[in-house]
Parts: C-alpha cells; sequence; structure tokens
C-alpha cells in the first residue's frame, strides 16, 4: 500500500550510513542556510513501479549543480541507496522523491541532506489530465550562463506563481523582458508539438530539463524530429499542442495560454503515451 507519510532518509554527505528519519520529527536546525537563505540544490525525481525514472540525468544534474554552488561532491552511491531504501518503504503506486543538499549549519559548517518521497498530490494527478491555464510574465531576473543550478532559493518563482493563481492560472510560461522570447515554465519545461515536430525554448539562462532530454531522445527514435529553438509566444500560439514537462507532473497540456484557448490536438493521447514511454525507459 502507499504510504500516506511522506519517507525520508537522512544522507552523510561524506559517506558513511543512511537512517531513516521519522518525519513527525524536526529535521534541520534553527541556522541551517536552506532556511535562513535558501542556500542549496534539490532534485525531484519520479518514482512510478518502485521505480526512479530518468536516475541518471537527475544524479548528472545534481551533481552540476552542486559543484555550480561549490558544495561538496555528492557521493552518489549514498544518494542512490538512500533512494532505494525510501522506494522499498514507501511501497506501491506513483511518487515524488526528493534529493535536498544544504549548505548546512552556519555554526558547523558541514552540509546538511535528505532524501524524501510523498504521494503525488491530486491537484498534479488533476493537471496532468486537464491540462493547465497558463500565465505569461516577464522574468525579472536571470542567472548567469556559468551558473546552470537547481537551487533552493526560488522564492521570486513560487511568488509569480501564486500571483498566477490569484488571476485563476494554475501556472506561468515566462519569457525574456529584452524580446519575449519565451524561456520556461516556473517549474518545468516547455515543449512544442507541430506535426513531427517537437521543439523546446533556447536561451542559456534556462536550466536543462531531465524529462525534455529523456522526451527528445525517445521521441528521435519514433521518428520525431526534435530541437532547441528560440520561440516566441506567437509560434506557441501556432503549434498544434503546447505542454509542459517536468519530473513528477510528467506532462500537463496547455489548454489556455493568457486570454487564448489551446484546443486538444487530435494526437493528444499519442503524445502523451510518448512522454510516459520516455520516462518509462529513463
Amino acid at each position: 500500500m502507499v504510504s500516506h507519510k511522506p519517507v525520508i532518509f537522512v544522507v552523510e554527505p561524506f559517506g558513511g550510513s543512511i537512517r531513516w528519519h521519522n518525519p513527525s520529527l524536526p529535521l534541520i536546525y534553527w541556522d541551517d542556510y536552506a532556511v535562513t537563505r535558501g542556500d542549496g540544490i534539490f532534485e525531484s525525481i519520479l518514482i512510478r513501479d518502485g521505480h526512479a525514472a530518468n536516475l541518471e540525468r537527475h544524479a548528472q544534474r545534481f551533481c552540476t549543480s552542486a559543484a555550480a554552488l561549490g558544495l561538496p561532491e555528492p557521493i552518489l552511491d549514498s544518494w542512490i541507496n538512500a533512494t532505494q531504501a525510501a522506494i522499498e518503504e514507501f511501497g506501491e503506486g506513483e511518487g515524488k522523491c526528493t534529493w535536498t543538499y544544504s549548505r548546512g549549519r552556519a555554526s558547523t559548517g558541514i552540509p546538511t541532506a535528505w532524501v524524501s518521497i510523498q504521494p503525488i498530490s491530486d491537484v498534479v494527478l488533476a493537471q496532468r489530465e486537464e491540462g493547465v491555464r497558463v500565465m505569461l510574465s516577464e522574468r525579472g531576473w536571470s542567472f548567469p550562463s556559468e551558473l546552470p543550478a537547481k537551487t533552493l532559493n526560488y522564492a521570486a518563482t513560487m511568488a509569480t506563481l501564486r500571483l498566477a493563481r490569484e488571476r485563476g492560472f494554475d501556472d506561468v510560461i515566462f519569457t525574456d523582458p529584452d524580446d519575449g522570447h519565451v524561456l520556461e515554465g516556473a517549474t518545468s519545461t516547455v515543449v512544442t508539438v507541430k506535426g513531427a515536430k517537437l521543439r523546446t525554448p533556447y536561451d542559456d539562462t534556462i536550466l536543462p530539463g531531465t524529462t525534455q532530454a529523456a522526451l527528445f531522445a525517445h521521441a528521435e527514435s519514433q521518428g520525431y524530429r526534435c530541437k532547441q529553438k528560440v520561440i516566441d509566444v506567437d509560434y506557441l500560439l501556432a503549434a498544434d499542442s503546447v505542454w509542459l514537462v517536468s519530473s513528477t507532473r510528467v506532462a500537463a497540456r496547455v489548454r489556455r495560454l493568457g486570454e487564448d484557448k489551446l484546443k486538444a490536438p487530435d494526437n493528444e493521447n499519442e503524445i502523451r503515451s510518448l512522454i510516459d514511454a520516455a520516462m518509462t525507459r529513463g
């Protein structure tokens, strides 16, 4: 049966044992940089059928993020072992696994690290099936291209998401304030479908998407033509369909973009199956 409580395993950042942690008890201290500065990284991984999907790509991005922030190199065997132990305790069903790696306590300088798994939320499950209403918003911040890190500090992104929900939207697609080019979703990668062509926005400030990479690799093996491309909003509106893809939501079709309604394409089920198959292969 699926656990109704999160499953947590603490990871020793410099090696050693992993240990189960009671989710009803505190885990981090008041002076942990994850709390005081949002200083750390995280990686979200889909758990499906007792398997961590797309794990190699996630692990590679996790290490890249750690290097970008100057954190000690993750000992991947420890993270993978903790993940497997958490999967075994979590049981059947889909789950959201998160690797969290904080710079740690100011008083000790020792990083804090843990793996958690929790059930996929009903909201996410509904968005997979029903699609999402998306607000367009200029992104007023950017990370330099040499810092491709998925950090804990994304308060501005969450504030924009809250604003979108207050206005009747489910999600956000960010655009470049200088040229209007499409960038990425708040917590996802944008993918367009037009005939046999799959496209995703190109910009050196976009964090590479693991789900998008897995999708493109699989889709090319099935005869689709895939590439990154500079995209504007008109390109989205002209596509057969627009999708937000990410690790745990997997894929949500954009059914409204700003004030424009986007009709479901004839091949919606085919595209969904394509994305699901890409995650299964990963």
